[in-house]
């Protein structure tokens, strides 16, 4: 199941060694991580263990969704599909965006690099693609997409076609997750009102892709009736339980103790004036 459902097999070229580069950089992700963390911790003692230990388990959620040995269906099983969308467009996200890693960057790098990064954090195009309406757009238009039209029988047929869109839904659930609940620096976010509305908007929507995937209507997944109803379970069931994290983890970083919230505005003005 590497990166394939549906019959989608690798054909030998390159994009056969795509899953092997996504698992190297994940792994490279997850260390590098770690490493900075340490030390950030050895050198100001003032780094959550908890975001290591949400990031490194992030990254290990998204290898797990590329190894076919750990999935419990058969290759080519829709159900394996839609476990691995849960696992790469909507759990994996979350936790390494809980990780907080534009912080823990901003934090260890040189000050002249920490503008750099800062300033970029700002360009509009980003300011543009971070907000939750884009991000939604982004998260539920493409499954929308890949579903109801003739796109998801497309990537069965070109395995590049089909990493592209599992690369696209791991890009789109981070930037959700992180429009909605991400700890990291957003400038302009909106409020947490506006954010519940988007998560809602969400919730429900991916409700109905599920129902319809539950009774084979509307959508163009050519498998049998017991995968259709099986994934449409696993996306329901999943799904809630996935965005229920997500608004407990936004209620997190949004209900903070009093001095704890003066401690991190106190650092965000610092972090600003470095930028």
């Amino acid at each position: 199941m590497i990166l394939a459902h549906g019959g989608a097999a690798s054909t030998g070229g390159p994009e056969a060694f795509l899953p092997a580069v996504v698992l190297g950089l994940t792994a490279a992700a997850a260390g590098s991580y770690a490493v900075l963390a340490r030390r950030q911790a050895r050198r100001h003692g003032s780094w959550s263990g908890w975001r290591t230990v949400s990031f490194v388990t992030g990254a290990g959620l998204l290898g797990m969704a590329l190894v076919p040995a750990l999935s419990p269906f058969p290759a080519g099983d829709f159900r394996g599909h839609m476990l691995q969308h849960l696992l790469i467009g909507m759990y994996a996200p979350l936790l390494l965006v809980m990780g907080a890693p534009a912080t823990l960057l901003l934090r260890t790098l040189p000050p002249r690099h920490g503008r750099v990064l800062g300033r970029l954090l700002h360009v509009a195009p980003l300011r543009v693609v971070t907000h939750p309406v884009t991000a939604l757009v982004l998260n539920l238009g493409g499954l929308l997409v890949l579903y109801l039209t003739p796109l998801y029988v497309a990537t069965t047929q070109r395995p590049v076609l089909h990493h592209l869109v599992h690369l696209h839904f791991l890009v789109a659930g981070y930037l959700f997750a992180h429009a909605i609940a991400g700890p990291d620096p957003a400038p302009r976010r909106p409020s947490v009102t506006a954010r519940l509305v988007v998560l809602g908007v969400a919730v429900t929507g991916h409700a109905v892709l599920s129902q319809l995937l539950y009774a084979g209507a509307l959508v163009q997944v050519p498998v049998s009736a017991v995968e259709l109803r099986g994934a449409g379970e696993l996306m329901y069931y999943g799904g809630d339980i996935a965005e229920l994290l997500l608004a407990l983890a936004m209620l997190t970083t949004w209900r903070r103790p009093r001095a704890a919230g003066r401690r991190h505005l106190a650092a965000g003005r610092q972090a600003t004036a470095q930028w």
